[in-house]
C-alpha cells in the first residue's frame, strides 16, 4: 500500500515533538506532507519555531512548516508552560533552527492542499487545539467532504481532565474549534487521556530511547525526563503519558488501540465543564456516533514501535 498523506496540525510541546519524530521515521506507511503550527502548549511563535527545530532533529528539512492561527476562535489563549517549560521544548538543549518558515498561512495551506489531492486521500492528525482545523473548514467547507480521516489527541471520558477536573488540555483552549470539528461530519478518531495515560514513559522505556545513543533518542530521553516530572507528581504514576505520539502510532499500526464508535458532542456553554468532550461511550443517547473514541493500547507494542522507528533517524 502507498503510504498515507498526513498533515500534521501541532502545537509542540514534547510529546508533539516525538510524534512529529515517529511519523518522519516511518516513509513506508506516512506521507507528511506539512506541518502546521497553532498556538496551544505554548505562543505561535514559539510552536512555528519548534516544529521546525524538530524537523531538523530528524534531519528532514524539506518538510513544509506553516504558522497558523495564534489564538482560539473566540477565547484568550490558555498555555502550558507549567507542564511543557518556557520554551516547549525544554528538556535538552536543540539550536534555533535554520529553515524558515513557508511562505503563506497554516489555513491556507490545509485548504489548498485538500482541494489540490485527489478527495478522501488526505489524512489530518492535529495534536493541539483544533483552532487551524476550525477555521479551515469554516473558510472552506467543501474540504471536509475531502478528508480522509481526521486522527486527533483530545478530550477523555474515564480520566475525565487534566486543566480542569473537567476538559481535556487540548479541547479546552478552543471548545468552540472543536465543536465545529466534531460537528463536521468527517470521520473521527480520537485519542483521549483514556488511552494516551496508558501510554506511559517508565524509566526502562527511557533507557530504552537514550540507549539508540543518537541525537534523537538522546534529545527524546531528555524531553520525557523533563516533562515526566509535573506527571509523576501530579497522577503519582511510575512514568508521564506520552500523548500526541499516539496518533501517529495509530497510522502505522491500528491493531495497537482498541475503542468504539459512538458519539461525542463539546461542552462550550457551561462555566463548570467548558470543553468537555461528552462522550456516550455507553450508548446512552440516540445521538448518531460521530466519532471512533479510542479505549485502550498495547502500551508494550506501542513503545517497541516507536523505539524501532526512532532509531531509523
Amino acid at each position: 500500500m502507498a503510504p498515507r498523506k498526513i498533515i500534521i496540525d501541532t502545537d509542540p510541546g514534547q510529546d508533539d515533538a516525538v510524534a512529529i519524530l515517529l511519523a518522519l521515521a516511518s516513509p513506508e506507511e506516512i506521507d507528511v506532507l506539512g506541518i502546521t503550527a497553532v498556538a496551544g502548549n505554548v505562543p505561535l511563535e514559539l510552536t512555528a519555531k519548534n516544529a521546525r527545530i524538530v524537523c531538523e532533529l530528524a534531519g528532514h528539512t524539506h518538510i513544509p512548516v506553516y504558522a497558523g492561527c495564534d489564538r482560539p476562535l473566540n477565547r484568550p489563549l490558555v498555555t502550558a508552560e507549567h507542564v511543557h517549560g518556557k520554551t516547549g521544548l525544554d528538556g535538552p538543549v536543540l539550536p534555533d533552527p535554520e529553515m524558515p518558515l513557508a511562505e503563506g498561512h497554516a489555513v491556507d495551506f490545509i485548504i489548498e492542499t485538500l482541494r489540490a489531492h485527489e478527495s478522501g486521500t488526505v489524512t489530518l492528525c492535529p495534536l493541539g487545539p483544533l483552532t487551524n482545523i476550525a477555521t479551515a473548514f469554516r473558510k472552506a467547507p467543501d474540504i471536509v467532504d475531502r478528508v480522509q480521516e481526521i486522527v486527533l489527541m483530545g478530550g477523555a471520558y474515564f480520566e475525565v481532565g487534566n486543566i480542569t477536573p473537567a476538559a481535556e488540555f487540548n479541547i479546552y483552549v478552543d471548545p468552540e474549534a472543536a465543536d465545529i470539528v466534531f460537528k463536521s461530519g468527517a470521520h473521527i478518531v480520537v485519542m483521549p487521556l483514556d488511552v494516551t495515560h496508558d501510554a506511559l514513559v517508565t524509566p526502562h522505556r527511557n533507557d530504552a530511547f537514550r540507549a539508540l545513543d543518537s541525537q534523537v533518542g538522546h534529545a527524546v530521553a531528555e524531553m520525557t525526563d523533563f516533562f515526566e516530572r509535573f506527571d509523576k507528581e501530579k497522577y503519582g504514576s511510575e512514568g508521564a503519558p506520552l500523548h500526541d505520539p499516539c496518533v501517529t502510532a495509530y497510522l502505522i499500526r491500528p491493531e495497537l488501540f482498541s475503542g468504539r464508535h459512538i458519539n461525542v458532542e463539546i461542552e462550550t456553554q457551561s462555566e463548570l465543564t467548558l470543553g468537555m468532550t461528552v462522550a456516550d461511550w455507553w450508548r446512552v443517547t440516540d445521538r448518531a456516533p460521530n466519532a471512533m473514541f479510542i479505549g485502550d493500547v498495547d502500551a508494550q507494542g506501542f513503545f517497541d514501535l516507536l523505539t524501532e522507528r526512532l532509531a531509523r533517524l
